[in-house]
């Protein structure tokens, strides 16, 4: 992977400000105003109590789970994950250091000491809904002073403790387009999805964990950073579904995607307004695969993060069951 320096990352935000100016002349463009809006109008603040702090998990009940065992039927299962690379060469500073030793007595064994930075582009983890705030807030309307030097006293990951077990379901944007990836830069909108979904035969349902595929991994090194996703417009969509968690193979959005210097529409309105977590850097090459191959977009869909208290997320490996 090309090593990405702090000039490197300078750059590549400008390029990103100088190509938005191109996507903003878009007829779907979404303005500050209109994400201001959603904020209130997708709202989820209060629908599952002034206290809760599970978001969109309250759509993942008991019969949800029940029902996506029996999806299980030849019980091949397949990582969601991006293995976590030790190359220190591939961004700076190093997001994961590993430090190996051995011991000989008492016992012959080889020790491990690891430090984990997976808020990025690169390592595969879940956002805890104290991850973004908007205007001071996080989801429900928990305050910014509840994030201290400890971690978050609210909305941390100890919230998904129990684990994720549900239906996951795979919409291949690259396979829809018959490419095996989407142009850095290119917008996912509700039609593309409403296409995929035809073209598998199959419907987002609530309580779903949506995985949508770009081909990422497939894309050239020099491309990383400008990243395919889903367009600001497309979260209303999301809410109207149900969507649980949304999972991507990038950031989940379209980079770049700043509206009025909003860096990062689509996480604000899921994380604050929808209390929508997400996966980012997840490599959907092999459940793309074995999903083809079955010809087969539904699967049991397991997942735990570590259980740090105050966590802002996890470094994750989500596992698809067919």
């Amino acid at each position: 992977m090309k090593r990405l320096t702090t000039a490197g990352i300078a750059a590549l935000l400008t390029a990103c400000l100088a190509s938005f100016t191109l996507h903003a002349q878009s007829d779907r463009e979404v303005t500050a105003a209109q994400v201001d809006q959603w904020m209130e109008d997708l709202s989820n603040w209060g629908r599952w109590g002034s206290d809760d702090e599970l978001g969109t998990l309250n759509l993942i009940t008991p019969q949800k789970r029940v029902a996506a065992t029996r999806l299980v039927e030849s019980g091949i299962s397949v990582s969601l994950a991006h293995n976590y690379t030790v190359d220190p060469s591939s961004v700076e500073p190093a997001p994961f250091e590993q430090e190996v030793s051995t011991i000989e007595a008492p016992l012959h064994a080889a020790m491990e000491r690891v430090s984990f930075s997976y808020h990025g582009l690169l390592h595969s983890h879940l956002d805890s809904l104290c991850h973004i705030l908007k205007n001071g807030q996080m989801y429900n309307g928990f305050s910014a002073d509840t994030i201290t030097e400890n971690g978050c006293e609210k909305l941390d990951i100890v919230g998904v403790k129990e684990g994720i077990v549900t239906r996951g379901v795979l919409l291949d944007i690259a396979r829809l387009k018959g490419v095996d990836y989407l142009e850095s830069g290119t917008p996912i909108y509700i039609e593309d999805l409403e296409a995929a979904e035809a073209q598998a035969g199959i419907r987002v349902e609530p309580g779903d964990v949506l995985f949508i595929r770009t081909g990422r991994w497939s894309v050239p090194p020099e491309s990383f950073g400008l990243s395919s996703g889903i367009h600001a417009s497309v979260v209303p969509w999301l809410k109207e579904r149900g969507v649980a968690i949304l999972g991507g193979d990038y950031a989940n959005e379209v980079s770049p995607s700043m509206v009025d210097g909003n860096l990062l529409p689509v996480h604000e309105l899921t994380i604050v307004a929808l209390g929508m977590r997400l996966f980012d850097n997840l490599d959907l090459e092999a459940v793309a695969a074995e999903a083809a191959r079955q010809n087969r977009w539904e699967f049991m869909l397991t997942a735990a993060p570590i259980p740090v208290e105050g966590g802002v997320g996890s470094p994750m490996n989500p596992i698809a069951t067919f």
